[in-house]
């Protein structure tokens, strides 16, 4: 998957739009992997408020490409043109992935690509997508909608949510939370689905917490406590807790956890180390644990996972 098409008309909503190009239209620094080749496809110029924006091509190109990003619709009380509908719905079936942004599923929806599909979009806009699309399966209570080769997503930020989660499929966890952090967001959040993500850490230098983490990420072969972490934050216990929930929404055992699933899942994608050497490697003692947490987490067995990643680039994502 390496071109995408933004899909651009009058009436389309600009930050989706600008998600979608950050993400896609600059690659992280120090990613060795090719990056991806973004157009802008639309019929005229487009204008967001004061702005004007001169689409690449015309939306005929959309079938060319690999990936097709729809944002947000402004206004779902009016049907999206016909001609966005059309050349969304010839994509697809010229066998490019289609995803939405936030409202943008109104346009698949009226391309006929969510019948008999489950989708989602902006919480506020879910009951009048259902209503008029009684076809879909709308589902109002989950940030994303992975169908394979058609996505949706909720609101703003789940659009930011998507696009680094087809980073993921396309290059791996370990590019993805490179891509992330140049976008100073989590890696992943649940989209509805699986939970691959690694909870966010403080930024700043002054936080309680902050000369924490980076100790802990150092140490993820050894077997932490909470009283381990509260002893290195010269904290209580209670205190530390309050402090993770305020910075990371979790306990410091579930944040421990999901940083341990994450490095598993850079050393399936990065190494041909087994199962067990990897449990070690993360602190999770055995391979049955690893096994265990990385099922529930990720949805899917390690070698399953080690398996389907294998098919991208094996290039340390960090070294150019």
């Amino acid at each position: 998957m390496t071109s995408v098409a933004l899909a651009v008309t009058d009436g389309m909503l600009h930050f989706e739009l600008s998600v979608a190009y950050e993400v896609f239209g600059t690659a992280p620094d120090a990613v060795a992997v090719p990056w991806y080749d973004v157009t802008v496809c639309g019929t005229d110029a487009v204008r967001f408020g004061r702005f004007r924006l001169e689409p690449d091509h015309g939306l005929d190109r959309l079938r060319q490409a690999d990936t097709v990003i729809v944002p947000g619709w402004a206004d779902v009380d009016v049907d999206p043109p016909a001609e966005l509908i059309d050349a969304v719905r010839a994509a697809h079936e010229a066998g490019a992935r289609v995803a939405s942004l936030c409202t943008g599923a109104f346009v698949l929806a009226a391309a006929g690509l969510l019948d008999g599909r489950r989708a989602t979009t902006h919480w506020a806009h879910t009951e009048a997508l259902a209503d008029r699309y009684p076809e879909v399966e709308v589902d109002p209570d989950v940030l994303y909608v992975d169908n394979g080769s058609v996505l949706t997503s909720a609101g703003k930020a789940a659009a930011l949510d998507l696009c680094l989660h087809l980073v993921r499929l396309d290059h791996g966890s370990a590019v993805a939370n490179v891509a992330a952090r140049r976008l100073v967001v989590p890696p992943h959040r649940a989209g509805g689905q699986a939970q691959f993500v690694a909870t966010p850490v403080p930024a700043r230098d002054d936080h309680p917490l902050a000369a924490l983490f980076p100790w802990v990420l150092e140490r993820l072969d050894q077997p932490l406590t909470v009283e381990d972490l509260a002893r290195r934050a010269r904290m209580s216990s209670r205190n530390l807790g309050r402090h993770f929930r305020a910075a990371t929404g979790t306990t410091p055992l579930q944040w421990l956890l999901t940083q341990r699933i994450r490095r598993a899942q850079e050393l399936l994608e990065t190494t041909d180390d087994v199962v067990d050497t990897i449990a070690a490697a993360t602190g999770m003692g055995t391979a049955t644990t690893l096994r265990r947490h990385f099922n529930r987490t990720v949805g899917v067995p390690p070698d399953t996972y080690r398996r389907t990643f294998r098919s991208r680039p094996r290039t340390d994502p960090t070294v150019t």
